[in-house]
Parts: C-alpha cells; sequence; structure tokens
C-alpha cells in the first residue's frame, strides 16, 4: 500500500481507537499524575517520515533525578515500579494514537528512534525512515528491547520492502499477543535498550 491509502487506514482506525479507549487514556492519565507527578506526558523530538522531526507523545514513566555531576541519572535508577508497569503494558504508548490523528504516526511501521542517531544510520538503515514510524512494527514482534541494533534495522528495513494490508494486520495481532505476555520489553541487563553507537552496536 502507498502511504496515501496507509493514512486513510489510519485515520478510520484512530477515529474508533480514541472513541473507545478514552476512558483508559483518563484513567491512565490521572494515575500518572498521582503516582508519578506532573508532566503527566513526555514529549520528544523524533524522525518521522523522511527524518522530518515531530513531538512524539507517551504518558511519562520516569521521575526527574539527577546526579552529583548535573547529569539525568540511568535509566534504571528513575523508572518507578508503576514506570515499569505501563512499559511492560505498553500502556504509555496510548498518547501516540493522537501522533497517528495528527499524521505524524502510523498503526504500523518503524518504531521513531532518537533524532541524534540521523547520522549514525547506514544508507540502507536509513531507509526505515522511507515509511511513517510506528506504535508497532516487525522489528517489535521479532524481539523488541531484545534484540541488537542491526537487528532491529534489519527487520525494519525489511517491512518497508515487503509492507502489506495483510502483513500490518499480522504485526497488530502479534503485538497484542505480546503485550499480554509482557515479553522482550528490556535488552539484556538494560532498564530499557542501550543508546545506538553506530553500525555494529
Amino acid at each position: 500500500m502507498n502511504n496515501f491509502i496507509i493514512r486513510l487506514r489510519d485515520l478510520f482506525f484512530v477515529s474508533i481507537a480514541i472513541l473507545l479507549l478514552s476512558p483508559l487514556l483518563i484513567g491512565t492519565a490521572l494515575l500518572v499524575w498521582i503516582k508519578i507527578g506532573r508532566p503527566i506526558f513526555f514529549r520528544q523530538a523524533r524522525p518521522g517520515l523522511h527524518g522530518k522531526p515531530f513531538q512524539m507523545l507517551k504518558f511519562r514513566t520516569m521521575r526527574d533525578a539527577i546526579g552529583p555531576d548535573g547529569q539525568p541519572l540511568p535509566d534504571s535508577e528513575r523508572l518507578l515500579p508503576f514506570g515499569k508497569f505501563l512499559r511492560a503494558t505498553s500502556l504509555d504508548e496510548l498518547p501516540e494514537l493522537f501522533n497517528i490523528l495528527k499524521g505524524d504516526m502510523s498503526f504500523v511501521g518503524p518504531r521513531p528512534l532518537l533524532m541524534e542517531y540521523l547520522p549514525l544510520y547506514t544508507p540502507r538503515q536509513a531507509r526505515r525512515h522511507e515509511m511513517r514510524p510506528g506504535i508497532t512494527g516487525w522489528a517489535q514482534i521479532n524481539g523488541r528491547n531484545a534484540i541488537t541494533w542491526d537487528q532491529k534495522f534489519e527487520y525494519d528495513v525489511w517491512y518497508v520492502e515487503n509492507q502489506s494490508f495483510w502483513l500490518d494486520t499480522k504485526i497488530c495481532w502479534l503485538t497484542m499477543m505480546k503485550v499480554f505476555r509482557r515479553s522482550d520489553i528490556n535488552a539484556q541487563g538494560e532498564a530499557t535498550m542501550p543508546k545506538f553507537q553506530g553500525p555494529g552496536s
């Protein structure tokens, strides 16, 4: 499918999803406010289609904590128990529905990573930006944070080259199974995923 058809499909389904999930969105927002505090949302610039930056929206899962050197503490020390629950259940991703509604993201596609990674990609790895980033993707159902960066990018590029309605349907179904089992949330020895250092990392 081309990007225009995917966009029409996303608009249809995201409108339904926001309507049906609005009680869950509101309830989760209230719990984040109570257990973690404000701001409720985590906003960060991420590269979208063709690498164009957009503000990705998620529920906040970490506390603000600075070490003696003035730098933020490691994720493992800032990630709160309730934040771990949000990540394990993927509830922290729910606000990304509004990114889909706005047109910055799609339901399925390569996950939006950090802007600082853009100059580190090989030409093949950079092909992941030929499509809108997704809430879930081929890499997420094939290891998520438990695989290497090179493996993740190979899955992303394979998806770009093979995207179809039926593949997207399969990815969405398998994603729900992953969320239910709470599998592949963390890389071994990390709270989330170590930073990408370039090819081979």
